[in-house]
C-alpha cells in the first residue's frame, strides 16, 4: 500500500475531470506534479503542487491557479479517507487524512511483512549494475569498500523496487599492470625456491600477499620455471597470479556479504588467448555506422590529455554524442586502448539485452564518463542508457587520527582488516550514510560505539528493541498470538496517541522512500529513512519510560496492549526491510 502513489493517481484523475470541464487544456503531462509529505507536519499528511504546476495552463483556459486549486481542494475533500483539503500559500494543497487510512497502512505492513513497499518482481525491467571491478593486482583496500557497498545496496534496492538487477564485475586482466603482477609473483616464486631476492624493485608490487602465489608456483612447477625466458613463463604465472588475486578479492567481498553473478574478463574480449577479437568486432560495428575514422587530434588546451598523440590514428567520433573530443581506439604499438576494450565490454552488456546500465567507479574516473556514455549511445542507437555513479574517497580514521594507506607501497589497510575489526554491518551502513559523491570519513573507533551517535548501532538497536518488546509481551500475555498476521486483526483505532500515529505515518512513507531511492539510484536514502524511523521509535519508547500509560505492554489494558504490539511488530518489519536493502543484519537482540 503506497498512500502517496494512491493520491498521485487520485489527483491525476481530478485534473482529468477539470480537463473534461474545459478548465484545463487537453494532453497535459500528468507526471509533472508531486504528492509528498508537507515540510511542516502540522499542515497535514500530504501536500500537492498540482495547482501551481498547471497555473499557466489554467490561465490560458480562462481560469486561474487559485480557482483551479479551490476546485481541486473541494474535490479532494470529497475523496474517501480525506478529512480535510485546504489551500495554502501560492497554490499548495494540504491534505489531512482520516485515521482509518493509517489504520489500513498498519494492517498492510503486518499482513505483507517483508513485501511491504516492494514493487512487483521484474515488472520494471532489467538493470546491469557493474561495481568494484578492481584491478586483480592485490587485496582490496578500504577505498574499494565504498563502491562495493554502494553497488551491492543499489542492486538490492532495484530488486526490491521491482527491477531485475544483475551484479557484474569486470576483470581488468589484459593491461600492463597484470604483467607487472606476474613479474612480481615470479620474484616471490624465486624467493620460495630459496633465492635471496633482495629489495623489491621499483614498480613491482611489494606486498606480502604475493608470497603465497610464489609458494603455489613452487608446488606446481618446482624449479622448472626459474631458468626459462620470460616469454615462456609469463603466461602461466600471469594466469595463476590473476586467479589467486581474484580468489582473494572474492573472499574479501564475501566478508562484506557481496557476491557478483557475472565476472567478465577483459582479456577474453581481446583475442589474446586465441578466442574471437570482440574489440575489433565492436570497432567494426562503429565503423559501419560511420563513427570510426582515421585522423589526427588537435593538441589539447590546458592540461595535457594522457591519450593524445600527434599522429594519424583510429578515432571514435564521440563528439557526435556529447563528448569533448574524439577518442583514440588503437595505440601507436597496434594494441587497443583501454577505451576500445571498454567499448567492446559494454557492447556485450547491450547484446545480452541490457538497456539500463549502471557503472560504479571511483571519483578519479570522472573524466572517463562522457566518452563511455557516448560509446553506449553509439552502440545501441541511443536505446541504451549508461549511468555512471562516482564514489568519492574514504578517509580512514581511528579516534580522529587519519590512518595512512598506499596500495603501491604495500603499506595499506586492507578492506578485510577493516571488516574483521568492525564487522560487515558497520562498514556497509556507514558507507551508505552519505551520498556516494560526497567525501566520507570512516572512524574505526566510532563505528563500534554503542551509542545514538553511531547510526548503525542506533538503527539495529531499534529493531532489537522491537523484538525485545514482543518477547516481554509473550511473558506478560502468554495467550497472545504475536504473529504479525494475527496482530493485523488488532484494533488499530485504539492507537490515538500522537507518537503512535507519528510512527504509522513514518511507515506509510516507506514505499515512497524506496521508489524514490530506486528511481534516483541513491540507496543512501534508505539509510536515512531507517535512521529516521529508528529515531521516532526510540523517542516514543522513551516517552513510555516517563508515562506508564504509553507503554507498549500494560497488563491492565489487554486490547490496547495488543494493538500497540501490532505497532511495534510493524516497526520491526519495516526496519528489517530497510536494513535488508542495505545488506545489514537486523539483530533479534543486542547486548
Amino acid at each position: 500500500m503506497n498512500v502517496f502513489a494512491d493520491f498521485q493517481a487520485r489527483v491525476a484523475a481530478l485534473i482529468e475531470k477539470r480537463i473534461a470541464a474545459g478548465e484545463l487544456p487537453d494532453n497535459l503531462d500528468l507526471s509533472r506534479f508531486v504528492v509528498e509529505p508537507p515540510r511542516d507536519p502540522s499542515h497535514g499528511d500530504l501536500s500537492t503542487n498540482a495547482a501551481m504546476v498547471y497555473a499557466k495552463e489554467a490561465k490560458a483556459a480562462g481560469s486561474s491557479a487559485r480557482a483551479l486549486a479551490e476546485r481541486l481542494a473541494a474535490d479532494l475533500a470529497a475523496e474517501p479517507g480525506v478529512a480535510k483539503a485546504a489551500l495554502a500559500g501560492p497554490g499548495f494543497l494540504n491534505i489531512v487524512l482520516k485515521p482509518e487510512v493509517y489504520e489500513k497502512v498498519l494492517r498492510h505492513v503486518l499482513v505483507e511483512g517483508a513485501a511491504f513497499g516492494a514493487g512487483a518482481p521484474g515488472a520494471a525491467g532489467q538493470v546491469n549494475v557493474e561495481y568494484v571491478s578492481a584491478n586483480p593486482t592485490g587485496p582490496m583496500h578500504v577505498g574499494h569498500a565504498r563502491g562495493a557497498v554502494f553497488g551491492d545496496a543499489l542492486a538490492n534496492l532495484l530488486n526490491f523496487a521491482g527491477r531485475t538487477a544483475t551484479r557484474e564485475y569486470y576483470i581488468n586482466d589484459a593491461g600492463a599492470q597484470v604483467n607487472v603482477l606476474a613479474r612480481s609473483a615470479f620474484l616471490r616464486y624465486r624467493e620460495a625456491l630459496g633465492e635471496d631476492i633482495g629489495a623489491i624493485p621499483e614498480g613491482f608490487y611489494p606486498g606480502d600477499y604475493l608470497k603465497g602465489v610464489g609458494e603455489a608456483l613452487k608446488a606446481e612447477f618446482g624449479a622448472g620455471l626459474r631458468d626459462k625466458p620470460e616469454a615462456e613463463w609469463l603466461p602461466d604465472v600471469r594466469k595463476r597470479a590473476i586467479d589467486a588475486m581474484m580468489a582473494m578479492i572474492r573472499d574479501d567481498l564475501a566478508a562484506l556479504n557481496i557476491a557478483h553473478e557475472v565476472f567478465a574478463s577483459e582479456r577474453a574480449l581481446t583475442g589474446l588467448d586465441g578466442g574471437p577479437d570482440r574489440v575489433k568486432e565492436a570497432i567494426d560495428v562503429l565503423r559501419g555506422k560511420g563513427l570510426v575514422y582515421e585522423g589526427r587530434l588537435a593538441p589539447p588546451k590546458g592540461a595535457p590529455a594522457e591519450d593524445w598523440e600527434d599522429r594519424e590514428q583510429t578515432l571514435f567520433r564521440s563528439t557526435a554524442f556529447g563528448d569533448d573530443i574524439d577518442r583514440p581506439l588503437v595505440k601507436s604499438d597496434g594494441s587497443y586502448t583501454y577505451f576500445a576494450s571498454d567499448i567492446a565490454y559494454h557492447k556485450t552488456k547491450i547484446d545480452r539485452g541490457f538497456l539500463t546500465l549502471v557503472d560504479v567507479w571511483g571519483a578519479d574516473h570522472g573524466g572517463y564518463v562522457k566518452r563511455m556514455q557516448a560509446a553506449v549511445s553509439a552502440l545501441s542507437g541511443n536505446e541504451a542508457k549508461l549511468e555512471v555513479r562516482l564514489c568519492q574517497l574514504v578517509r580512514l580514521m581511528r579516534a580522529g587520527e587519519q590512518v595512512k594507506m598506499s596500495k603501491r607501497s604495500g603499506d595499506f589497510v586492507t578492506l578485510r582488516e577493516v571488516v574483521d575489526e568492525v564487522g560487515p554491518d558497520a562498514v556497509r551502513f556507514i558507507m551508505l550514510m552519505r551520498k556516494n559523491d560526497a567525501p566520507l570519513d570512516f572512524d574505526l573507533a566510532k563505528v563500534i560505539e554503542q551509542s545514538q551517535d553511531n547510526p548503525v548501532f542506533y538503527v539495529q538497536y531499534a529493531h532489537a528493541r522491537a523484538r525485545s518488546v514482543l518477547r516481554q509481551a509473550h511473558a506478560a500475555f502468554p495467550d497472545f498470538d504475536l504473529d504479525p498476521a494475527a496482530l493485523a486483526s488488532a484494533e488499530a483505532s485504539l492507537l490515538t496517541d500522537e507518537g503512535e500515529r507519528d510512527l504509522i505515518r513514518a511507515m506509510a512513507q516507506f514505499p515512497r522512500a524506496v521508489l524514490q531511492a530506486a528511481e534516483a539510484h541513491e540507496p543512501h536514502r534508505v539509510a536515512f529513512y531507517a535512521h529516521d524511523l529508528a529515531t521516532r521509535f526510540h523517542a516514543h519508547w522513551n516517552r513510555g519510560k516517563d508515562d506508564r500509560d504509553l507503554r507498549f505492554v500494560n497488563e491492565k489494558e489487554r486490547k490496547l496492549s495488543y494493538s500497540r504490539l501490532g505497532l511495534v511488530a510493524a516497526v520491526g518489519l519495516v526496519l528489517a526491510s530497510a536494513l535488508s536493502i542495505l545488506g545489514v543484519s537486523a539483530p533479534e537482540e543486542m547486548r
